[in-house]
């Protein structure tokens, strides 16, 4: 990545974490440029992590390689039209907008080399996952490209297909807010059982952190997982066929194709 200069347009959190990540990974502070409105965040991002910013977004991709779109949502219209007339073609273009669609850019960029990425929230930690959608002006160099810079905060994962961004959004985008809402549930479930606060608290975030590394690290399915520690007629067993008998799995599904139903919306609404 070093022979890689890289241009964020938008210098927030998550464009921080990818900047992190890549220095983490040994890449020349050089090659890495930020932009953004804000002169405190770019005071910020120099002060942390040691790159170059600008201002303007036009002084930020002259000489880039690759330029990633960091903007919020609603902004990225705006930003995208005023950039435009300072791309080269050869550049590759990488956003992590949420709710964005390549049409939307290839209308306010003009066609060329797109990759659409939907990252989460733990890629702040370097433990986030992304789905990646290449158009076809992307070459098999500038996939590989796109693949390093966002598993740079975890694991990226290519997709066949753009509508399959919804399904994402769905699964890992929103996911961590699931999980904390279980952490939440659970949690309170281990006060009223008597527990203190503190104490309900712990016990369920590490043994939330240890099921999903078992599940990560083991070489069979989470169905078995859950299988070899329910024991028949046993606690784990109780409290399964509770959540089973309130449709759990169906509610799951339910709430999945809410967010895939409107992470469509929010992209119809916002590449108007």
């Amino acid at each position: 990545m070093n022979d890689i200069r890289i241009t964020f347009i938008g210098a927030g959190n998550m464009a921080a974490s990818l900047i992190g990540g890549l220095c983490a990974q040994g890449v020349d502070k050089s090659v890495l440029r930020a932009s953004d409105p804000n002169e405190q965040q770019r005071q910020r991002i120099t002060r942390e992590l040691g790159i170059a910013t600008f201002e303007d977004n036009a002084a930020a991709v002259e000489g880039a390689d690759v330029v990633v779109l960091a903007v919020k949502p609603q902004s990225m219209k705006a930003v995208c039209q005023a950039l435009a007339p300072h791309l080269a073609a050869s550049q590759l273009v990488v956003s992590i907008a949420a709710g964005i669609s390549c049409a939307s850019l290839e209308q306010w960029l003009g066609p060329r080399a797109l990759v659409r990425c939907m990252p989460n929230t733990p890629s702040l930690l370097r433990q986030g996952v992304s789905g990646l959608y290449a158009n076809g002006g992307v070459s098999n160099e500038q996939r590989s490209q796109a693949e390093q810079l966002l598993s740079a905060v975890g694991l990226a994962l290519w997709l066949d297909e753009e509508a399959q961004i919804d399904a994402v959004t769905a699964v890992s985008g929103s996911g961590p807010a699931y999980f904390f809402l279980l952490i939440e549930a659970m949690t309170r479930a281990g006060e009223k059982l008597g527990l203190p606060r503190e104490v309900a608290e712990r016990l369920t975030q590490q043994t939330a952190l240890g099921a999903a590394r078992m599940a990560i690290e083991s070489d069979v399915d989470a169905a078995e997982l859950r299988r070899r520690v329910t024991s028949p007629a046993g606690t784990t067993e109780a409290a399964i066929k509770t959540f089973q008998a309130g449709g759990f799995e169906a509610l799951v599904d339910q709430a999945l194709a809410a967010a895939a139903h409107r992470s469509a919306e929010l992209a119809d609404q916002l590449g108007r």
